[in-house]
């Protein structure tokens, strides 16, 4: 891009000051999101973070910086306007701690204590957040971040404004539906895995309409878990990242339960235990969740990470 247009995308841009009544970390809270370093839909350039999404309007390329006097947004596109709308509920505007307490843990009050701006974000894009989700059923986060990348920046649109590199909005549900099988297979992407999204991308308008109906994480996971091929954990992955949901816990997980477990109580557990564990934080679940990745305790690997297999055709 010549300095000539990259000047003409930044006056194009609309721009806000988002200044919540509440400590926020920007990265800490919106940075979970990104799927892997070459994710096309985000980037995180320093103390920036740019967005490429779909809105009602059209596609919006949003970028978002931390200062003292609050979150700078600055956004470009046909969904300029409704991006900036949503950028207080992406910095966990809709996030609500009350009746949260750690204080009968020592670890965790200390990491609340040093964390204070930990917020959960919501991005209300549900079918985008069943198909990331989806792709990573299975999979080691190399294979499916490759596979989220490839998808997105072959069938996707290109994000507009002064991106730090291509950015692409991740296809619309009808342009999902319509990827041949030779191109999922080209992603790394497993039949049962395609046809779950496709099946999603099918009934994403009346699955939409579900979960506004649905009041609390179980009557979301019932909606969510009617689609064929969605089960607890990728209903749990949607509801955080969609719903900002603070109870949201992925069952299933290969390394949650141990992460959980040997935080807690320095040794390793399974999905029953992790539930046991988190039980007395009903409702907040996650909460205890992101505060055990912020407190940098993990369990020290027992062996080598799993190689992925590769069967594409080349």
């Amino acid at each position: 891009m010549t300095q000539t247009a990259d000047a003409a995308q930044h006056q194009h841009a609309q721009q806000t000051v988002y200044r919540p009544g509440h400590p926020l970390d920007l990265l800490q809270t919106v940075g979970i999101l990104v799927r892997g370093p070459g994710d096309p839909t985000m980037v995180i350039d320093g103390a920036r973070i740019w967005m490429a999404f779909r809105t009602d309007a059209g596609i919006a390329t949003l970028c978002l910086r931390q200062a003292s006097d609050g979150v700078h947004a600055a956004a470009w596109g046909d969904g300029a306007t409704e991006a900036l709308d949503a950028a207080p509920r992406l910095c966990g505007s809709d996030d609500d701690p009350t009746g949260f307490d750690v204080s009968q843990h020592p670890m965790l009050t200390d990491v609340a204590r040093r964390n204070p701006g930990i917020r959960l974000p919501r991005t209300d894009r549900v079918f985008d957040a069943v198909a990331g989700a989806t792709l990573e059923q299975k999979v080691t986060g190399l294979q499916a971040f490759g596979a989220w990348r490839h998808v997105v920046s072959r069938f996707g649109e290109r994000a507009p404004g002064p991106t730090p590199r291509p950015m692409f909005a991740a296809p619309p549900p009808e342009i999902w539906r319509t990827i041949p099988s030779w191109a999922w297979q080209r992603a790394g992407v497993e039949p049962p895995q395609s046809r779950t999204i496709v099946q999603a991308a099918a009934r994403e308008p009346s699955i939409v309409r579900a979960l506004t109906l649905a009041s609390d994480g179980a009557g979301r996971d019932r909606v969510l878990t009617s689609l064929p091929g969605v089960g607890l954990w990728t209903s749990a992955e949607t509801r955080l990242r969609a719903l900002g949901d603070p109870d949201a816990v992925a069952i299933g997980d290969y390394h949650l339960p141990h992460e959980v477990g040997f935080a807690l109580t320095g040794a390793r557990t399974d999905d029953a235990g992790m539930l046991e564990l988190l039980a007395p934080w009903a409702g907040h679940r996650q909460r205890i969740i992101r505060l055990i990745y912020a407190s940098g305790i993990r369990e020290p690997r027992r062996g080598p990470r799993l190689a992925p297999e590769d069967h594409r055709r080349r």
